[in-house]
Order: structure tokens, then C-alpha cells, then sequence
């Protein structure tokens, strides 16, 4: 039997990352409804089964349940269409938490972040159901602490990205940064994101070379991209719409698969900036940040390997020269 007591491994750092993520979420009920919560409670149960499970195969009885498994199912929820089918949910999150982190031993140990691993497969698996219905935002007061969901008279098929691509109709940069649009439960409001950033890079939860390095590639490369004609959208435009900002923030700053080594960051940021926008600029995908981040993700090892290396050279050659 599963002893409650012990159950659960806290973890201070992923505490600050739920508190930070607290208000996206409820912003993300207000906008899409309470079928939000029950979305969430989905995946967290899931989540959470299918870590203990691994986990019990790996470890027996001292099984235990990792407070980032939370974080985890969290940020899975709030990057998922608002309209996507629960049992899409739960096959993402189920996913993600085995195959992104059980397979490779638990929490330290994976490579990959698990909640873009689960997002990857249903994204590639299920099309329709991620890319093509998007639920308009609810207004007024109670908003969506009142309601299911937008219901169908509220259902679109465009996000801003996927409006501008196919009309050419460029959305107000007041309502992307405030987060009334169509668009994944937790990844349009560039506000709480930002916010969200700065506490993460005040309590020193984030790495701020990380989410500084990936603005300044991505923003340098689209102005080059934007200025030959090559891209439609204007740098402001491309981080505000889509997942960008979210996903820089969260999930490109998880301290598992990113880098340890200072240098590195710098390196593993810039990385994921330049391979999204090139992913969003010359791919059929919509957004690119997901796939960037998980091909940064596999050559991580590599680069604190080399810059390891480089420090190690560089440290005997002083003590030669001295």
C-alpha cells in the first residue's frame, strides 16, 4: 500500500516555480473557464500515477513522489490548447513523465524536459485536435470562474501567429501582452510572464543568462530575418505571439536539462533562440520553441563537456606560464 506519509520528496526551488506559475493559472481559468481545473486535475492525477509507478519500479518500496512532477503536469496543462480532450492530456503527461524522465532514472536525471516531451508527441500524433480548434477568450466579470468553458459560439481556428500567417492580420500588441486572445492556456499573457520571470530570476530559481541569451538570439535573428523580407513579423510581434515567452521562461530554464557550467548557458540559450525562429521562419510548424528546446536539450552534455574542457586548458596553461 502507498503510505501518504513520506509520499511526496519537497522540493524549495520547485515551490517557487508552482508560486510563480499560480497566477498564469488563474488568469488562464478567467479566460477559458473552470474546464481549465478539471484539465489540470487530470493530468496532475496522471502525472502523478504514472511517476510513482516508474518509480516503484526503480526503487521498491522507497518509491517517492517528486514535487517536480507537479511543476511538470502544470506546465504540460498550461501549454495545451484550451479545448484539447482530457484523454489527449493524459497520453501527453503519461508520456512525458515515463519516457521523458522514469526511462532515464527519475528526477537529475533526464535529459530531455519531460512536459515537452509529452507536448511533442501529442502534437505530432493528434494535429487536429492541438493545431486547429482554439477557444476565444472569456471577458466581463466572473469571466471564466463562472463557466465550463468559451462553448462552441466561442470556438476559432486562429491563434495570432496562425491570423497574421493566413490574413495578414497583425493583433494588437496591448492584447497580447495583457493575454486576451486565442492561444494555449498559459502562454498568452506576455505579463504574468515577464512577472513570473523576475521572481524566478530574483529568488535565483531561473537562470536569467538563459532566458536573456534566447531573447537576444531569437529578437537579433528575427530583425535580420524581418529587415531582408525573409519574415512578415516584426521582432516584438514574435516573442509576444505564440509560446516563446512561456517556454523561455520555464521550460528552457528547468535546471535538470539545461546547462550547469555559466558559459554554457549563454551558449544553450542562444541555441534554442536561433533555432526556433528558424524552425517558425523556413518549417510547416507554426511554433518552433518546442522542438528547439528539446534539440538543444541532447546536445547539453556536449557543451558542458567541451566547456569543461576549455576552463581546464585554460587553468593549465596558467599554472605553466606561473
Amino acid at each position: 500500500m502507498i503510505k501518504l506519509k513520506g509520499f511526496f520528496q519537497k522540493q524549495k526551488m520547485m515551490t517557487k516555480v508552482l508560486l510563480s506559475l499560480l497566477p498564469i493559472l488563474l488568469l488562464s481559468v478567467y479566460f477559458f473557464g473552470l474546464r481549465t481545473l478539471v484539465l489540470l486535475s487530470v493530468v496532475t492525477i496522471t502525472g502523478i500515477i504514472c511517476e510513482y509507478a516508474i518509480m516503484r519500479l526503480i526503487n521498491g518500496d522507497k518509491a517517492k513522489v517528486t514535487e517536480a512532477v507537479l511543476v511538470t503536469c502544470v506546465l504540460f496543462t498550461l501549454t495545451l490548447p484550451p479545448t484539447v480532450p482530457f484523454w489527449i492530456a493524459a497520453v501527453g503527461i503519461a508520456f512525458g513523465v515515463v519516457f521523458g524522465k522514469g526511462v532515464f532514472g527519475g528526477f537529475g536525471k533526464n535529459i530531455f524536459n519531460p512536459a515537452l516531451v509529452g507536448r511533442c508527441l501529442i502534437y505530432v500524433s493528434f494535429p487536429a485536435q492541438m493545431t486547429i480548434a482554439w477557444a476565444n477568450p472569456l471577458s466581463g466579470l466572473p469571466g471564466g470562474f463562472a463557466k465550463w468553458s468559451g462553448g462552441v459560439d466561442a470556438i476559432t481556428s486562429a491563434t495570432p501567429m496562425i491570423l497574421f500567417n493566413k490574413e495578414g492580420i497583425v493583433t494588437e500588441y496591448l492584447r497580447l501582452f495583457w493575454g486576451n486572445v486565442a492561444g494555449s492556456l498559459g502562454e498568452t499573457s506576455a505579463l504574468l510572464i515577464i512577472l513570473a520571470a523576475v521572481y524566478l530570476i530574483i529568488t535565483k530559481t531561473a537562470s536569467w543568462k538563459i532566458i536573456v541569451s534566447s531573447l537576444a538570439s531569437f529578437a537579433l535573428l528575427t530583425s535580420i530575418l524581418y529587415m531582408t523580407g525573409v519574415v512578415k513579423t516584426d521582432p516584438l510581434f514574435s516573442i509576444l505571439s505564440g509560446g516563446f515567452l512561456f517556454a523561455t521562461v520555464f521550460m528552457a530554464t528547468d535546471p535538470v536539462s539545461a546547462p550547469r557550467h555559466e558559459v554554457s548557458k549563454y551558449i544553450y540559450g542562444a541555441l534554442i533562440g536561433i533555432i526556433a525562429i528558424i524552425i517558425r521562419a523556413f518549417s510547416l510548424f507554426t511554433e518552433g520553441i518546442m522542438f528547439a528546446i528539446l534539440i538543444v536539450n541532447a546536445f547539453v552534455p556536449l557543451i558542458d563537456r567541451n566547456i569543461k574542457i576549455l576552463k581546464e586548458r585554460k587553468a593549465s596553461r596558467k599554472k605553466v606560464k606561473a
